[in-house]
């Protein structure tokens, strides 16, 4: 089977740039952020999630051109300049990283680069490229990814065993300080006093 060279490809250009050397391992990473809420009464904060952050991908690029006696940086300035911002869309371009299965698409984060063999005459000939790329996706192609239960439209729910109207509102609102809200909608004067398996109505956001 024909060895797969890795390659990166501009989607605003169309311009693939092949490696020279396939990385011999890559890591991808991902990470969501939460806020944590003091709530009275309660041993530890509530986490309330706020979003995900986008994916990276980290890799180590090898360039050699000892062999040719040609200055490496020809292959990777190509690389480099993908931090640079297009004059067209005022923003760094957004790229592919294709290797055989593995597509990754997102922006050059950091690029840096380590020059370790050199001619007689100075001019680099072997190079090592530390390349972090992050996701990129536009709202409506998130949007498009993601079943989420509206807000804005009445529901009905059921309380399990220990839960309350400020757990109930952190669900289905992402904010524990709405349960007022869920409380004026049910007639609830004190939301202690909510038994499990009650039939909550969950109004609508203004």
């Amino acid at each position: 089977m024909p060895l797969k060279k890795a390659s990166i490809v501009v989607e605003s250009s169309n311009e693939s740039i092949e490696v020279l050397f396939n990385p011999s391992e890559y890591n991808i990473a991902k990470e969501n952020k939460y806020a944590y809420h003091i709530m009275p009464g309660l041993s530890a904060a509530v986490p309330q999630f706020i979003s995900g952050d986008a994916s990276t991908l980290a890799m180590e690029l090898f360039f050699d051109t000892y062999e040719a006696r040609s200055d490496v940086r020809d292959h990777t300035k190509r690389i480099y300049a993908l931090l640079e911002v297009e004059s067209d869309t005022h923003t760094p371009p957004v790229c592919r990283f294709i290797w055989g299965s593995v597509v990754f698409r997102g922006v050059m984060e950091k690029i840096s680069q380590r020059f370790t063999m050199f001619l007689d005459s100075g001019i680099p000939v072997r190079a090592v490229l530390n390349v972090t790329m992050r996701s990129w996706q536009t709202v409506s192609e998130q949007l498009r990814e993601i079943p989420r239960q509206s807000s804005d439209r009445t529901k009905q729910r059921v309380l399990k065993q220990g839960e309350q109207l400020w757990m109930l509102a952190a669900r289905e609102y992402e904010d524990p300080g709405r349960w007022r809200e869920i409380a004026v909608a049910n007639d609830i004067d004190n939301p202690r006093w909510v038994e499990t398996g009650s039939k909550v109505i969950v109004p609508p956001l203004e």
